[in-house]
């Protein structure tokens, strides 16, 4: 999953400032998963709600800069470009984004409080792998969505060969 985001971050970094922080914020999130999910494996009953809670910020961060920047920041350049093939995909695309959403703020709900992380922390495995399976589709919607509505748009597109 690190790896996608490596080359997520090659393939679209420079396009944008916009989009390139918000892949940082990617990375950061990813990193900060990774963390969680080896502590997770060394010793669950040791995990402390820090991790879980660093992470569970990162990821409300990133689906929050998603939802109420870059996707309609997206729409609004292939709007301006005319593209109403891009939106249309986009549409398709965003409600299949909506499932992993739903499932970041269960999350959250599970482990947002001291006393609910307590009583999930059993759970913990299970929610990292539920994650996991959740972010890397949720990521591919997303590269999806920057390559239609954006990269298709720019400069280095309109100049390569048909």
């Amino acid at each position: 999953m690190l790896e996608d985001c490596k080359n997520a971050l090659e393939r679209w970094g420079g396009v944008h400032t916009l989009i390139d922080r918000w892949l940082d914020q990617r990375r950061q999130l990813l990193v900060s998963f990774i963390e969680l999910k080896e502590a997770c494996d060394a010793e669950l009953e040791a995990v402390s709600k820090a991790p879980i809670d660093t992470f569970s910020e990162l990821l409300m961060d990133y689906i929050s800069a998603g939802h109420f920047e870059i996707y309609p920041q997206l729409s609004e350049e292939a709007q301006a470009f005319g593209d109403d093939a891009a939106l249309v995909i986009a549409e398709k695309l965003l409600e299949r984004l909506e499932m992993s959403t739903e499932m970041v703020l269960e999350f959250d709900t599970d482990f947002g409080s001291t006393l609910s992380c307590e009583q999930n922390i059993a759970r913990l495995p299970a929610w990292i792998d539920r994650l996991a399976r959740g972010l890397t589709e949720r990521f591919a919607l997303e590269d999806q969505l920057i390559a239609r509505l954006h990269a298709a748009h720019s400069p280095e597109h309109a100049k390569a060969p048909a």
